[in-house]
């Protein structure tokens, strides 16, 4: 019933947001005459009622090229491998076929991976990258099962396999802690393929360090009480229908009333710059926006998983996480070269949760760890911003090629 409530509601919203969005397009090109000062006005309104709503299509990636000094290098993206909760996406700028293998886990947290988009297009300057570009399971038949934390787990194995043993993996927010447990069940089968390097950014491997505001939502009831009340049913109008969801709308909500006042903020803001002209800075609000509202669902199985397993019992910093009924032994990472990233103004994954992954690969020579703590940047600025280009990146690349 909450899911066909939502979706009645935003059918409607759909088709007056397209009425403002023909109203803004006409209104713009009046408003572009200088002395056109009341449309310009008029096309701003419409242009945040337009852009007032959520949409549950991926947006594309749009990186057809990369620059680097100075010149424009062309991207190619392709398809390498599928399964029907996810597309294994290839990003290689032209000439670079030498390039080190970057498998990118994105999160499957309520947004599609193309969030990532900044992400990758700094990491292509040096390799190619693998990207895991989830489906939205809303339009996963139901007949294609579950998709479960351990499922999430072993994607990340079958593709670092079909990669190969050159495959650095660097894994953002979320999905850390199941990179770091694929890891160890690839380095439990010693003459398996094992990733070279494993970068771990801004993740939550042991949550009941310095605990957010994120964390503390996650132990403020029991997971019968998410259960029962954060679970909905996709619609019968969709692929996936009769398949249990986290609805992505759900989560993007609470995300967006721990921090109100900016969100609201941010859209005076888009007002005031359209009408002020200032294209730039209004155009760089409304490109947030419409990717920050491209929703997508989560899995039932996963999202319960995840909020038991990694936020209430804390399963793999206590050893106690296992995978196909086998515990997952961190001492058992031997070979994988590895780094922790986190920034000191997070406040989803706060500094010390991600670098607890340090004392728990106690298998690995200290030589083959490292970690880097980002000055003046919360939780985004980790992978992207001029502070993840300038300052991080390096670090991240440097340690991928001292461990090729």
């Amino acid at each position: 019933m909450m899911y066909d409530a939502y979706q009645g509601m935003a059918d409607v919203g759909d088709r007056v947001r397209q009425l403002a969005q023909n109203a803004n397009t006409i209104l713009s090109a009046w408003a572009a005459h200088p002395t056109a000062s009341p449309w310009r006005r008029m096309s701003a309104y419409y242009e945040l009622v337009a852009l007032a709503g959520f949409t549950h299509a991926r947006p594309d990636y749009g990186i057809e090229s990369v620059e680097i000094n100075g010149a424009a290098i062309p991207v190619e993206e392709r398809g390498a491998l599928w399964t029907p909760f996810c597309q294994l996406l290839h990003f290689r700028k032209a000439g670079g076929e030498d390039d080190p293998k970057i498998l990118l886990v994105a999160p499957m947290s309520g947004h599609f991976a193309t969030l990532l988009r900044g992400t990758i297009r700094t990491l292509l300057r040096d390799h190619q990258v693998y990207i895991t570009d989830w489906i939205n399971p809303r339009n996963v038949k139901l007949e294609d099962g579950e998709f479960t934390l351990e499922d999430y787990t072993s994607h990340l194995i079958d593709f670092v396999r079909f990669i190969g043993e050159d495959c650095h993996v660097v894994a953002v927010c979320q999905p850390t802690v199941s990179a770091l447990a694929a890891t160890a069940v690839m380095a439990r089968e010693r003459d398996g393929v094992q990733p070279a390097s494993l970068t771990l950014m801004a993740g939550p491997i042991d949550a009941r360090i310095s605990p957010t505001k994120v964390n503390e939502l996650a132990q403020e009831k029991p997971i019968e009480w998410f259960r029962a009340n954060m679970i909905g049913t996709v619609p019968a109008k969709f692929e996936g229908r009769g398949r249990r969801v986290y609805p992505g709308f759900l989560q993007l909500c609470a995300f967006m009333s721990m921090n109100a006042d900016r969100h609201s903020k941010s859209f005076v803001d888009l007002f005031h710059h359209r009408v002020a002209g200032d294209i730039e800075k209004a155009d760089a609000i409304r490109d947030f926006y419409k990717e920050y509202f491209a929703i997508m669902d989560m899995s039932a199985d996963f999202y319960l998983e995840t909020v038991d397993q990694v936020f209430q019992r804390y399963l793999l910093p206590l050893g106690q996480m296992r995978y196909k009924g086998e515990p997952i032994d961190l001492k058992a990472i031997k070979k994988t070269f590895l780094l922790t990233v986190e920034g000191e103004k997070d406040d989803i994954c706060a500094a010390g949760q991600t670098l607890a992954a340090q004392d728990l690969c106690s298998g690995l020579r200290p030589y083959m760890k490292t970690h880097h703590l980002q000055a003046g940047v919360g939780h985004y600025g980790v992978f992207n911003g001029k502070r993840w280009e300038g300052q991080v990146y390096p670090v991240l690349r440097n340690h991928i090629q001292s461990s090729r």
